[in-house]
């Protein structure tokens, strides 16, 4: 049973898109109308304000639910249904989605750094790549929602999308920590195969004509690169959220708010990455876990894995992988530091 269809909720859907893209034009227009590099206190500032956004919006979203469940007789019917219980759990369910959104988007965050230093983009410029690349990626983001409220009612496509979480969870967990050589990667080499490329960054200009001709900058190609693989990981990511929930708006509207939080996360961290190297893994055993979700342990909890288990699971897999990250990071810095002393 779906509480929160597109049809019935239409509104709902409309003015989230609407807030959003407010949000954006107050983000580009005003707070960066000028290109400037943005500092770890300005990023920390708007990651936190996105954060508290998405637990602002799941408050409301409870109060909502509980008025809505609670006041309706369609619902109050239904035999053993429990109006409080029900929204707690959509709640959990948007807590869940945007807490495994932020943790795979800390992947995008690493090709963002592997992608701006291959091609040489200016600190100062990276915001506006940002910024017009995950435009993008709400955009799509929204088809493959779209698309996976249908398909996702087919058990097959469950149990194939489950597989795929669990194939990609292995893969990515033997890929190691090595540094990735983006001159070998298909996708870099078909996009200059298909655009002329000038070799030089001129300002924020995605394009440039000279003698006639025109020509698109590193900085149109690494925002093609970027959305590009954000595609690829929407495969993974999109289908990890419908393993906790069938609601395609708590699927949606979690998925957007991590999204949108993703720049200025990528600035923040942007410093310290190299101490976060062994978080792979973490999110490695979360795209498992997910991916048995959907193929084995909803049926064997009869249909719907506890939502407070997976959060907790999550929270303990991702929490495990940070605090490694730092304390074998910290040993090695130490390392380094008494061998040059020595």
């Amino acid at each position: 049973m779906i509480f929160f269809g597109f049809l019935d909720y239409w509104w709902f859907y409309a003015s989230f898109i609407l807030f959003v893209i407010a949000m954006l034009a107050l983000d580009l227009g005003v707070f960066h109308r000028k290109a400037h590099e943005v500092s770890f206190k300005e990023a920390a500032t708007w990651t936190s304000i996105w954060i508290s956004l998405a637990l602002i919006f799941n408050l409301f979203f409870y109060q909502y639910a509980l008025w809505k469940f609670s006041n309706d007789p369609t619902y109050l019917a239904i035999p053993g249904f429990n109006p409080q219980e029900q929204a707690k759990t959509f709640a959990l369910e948007f807590l869940t989605g945007f807490v495994i959104e932020k943790s795979l988007a800390i992947d995008n965050i690493f090709i963002f750094a592997v992608v701006f230093s291959y091609f040489a983009i200016p600190k100062i410029y990276q915001h506006r790549i940002l910024f017009w690349g995950i435009l993008g990626a709400l955009i799509f983001r929204a088809i493959f929602i779209a698309m996976g409220s249908v398909l996702m009612q087919y058990k097959w496509v469950v149990i194939f999308f489950g597989l795929l979480l669990i194939i990609t969870g292995i893969k990515m967990f033997f890929a190691g920590t090595e540094d990735k050589d983006l001159s070998k990667n298909i996708l870099i080499r078909g996009l200059k195969k298909i655009f002329r490329i000038h070799p030089k960054i001129e300002g924020q200009n995605f394009f440039i004509k000279q003698n006639g001709i025109l020509y698109a900058t590193p900085l149109f190609i690494a925002l093609i690169f970027l959305e590009l693989t954000d595609i690829i990981f929407a495969v993974d990511s999109v289908p990890a959220i419908f393993a906790l929930t069938k609601e395609p708006l708590i699927v949606f509207t979690s998925n957007i708010f991590a999204i949108l939080g993703l720049r200025s996360m990528y600035f923040m961290l942007a410093g310290v990455m190299d101490r976060f190297a062994y978080i792979k893994y973490g999110l490695a055993a979360v795209l498992i876990f997910v991916g048995l979700k959907m193929t084995y342990l909803n049926e064997l909890f009869g249909g719907k894995f506890p939502i407070t288990w997976s959060l907790s699971i999550i929270s303990i897999l991702i929490g495990s992988s940070v605090i490694a990250s730092m304390i074998i990071s910290s040993r090695k810095e130490n390392s380094i530091s008494k061998g040059e002393s020595l």
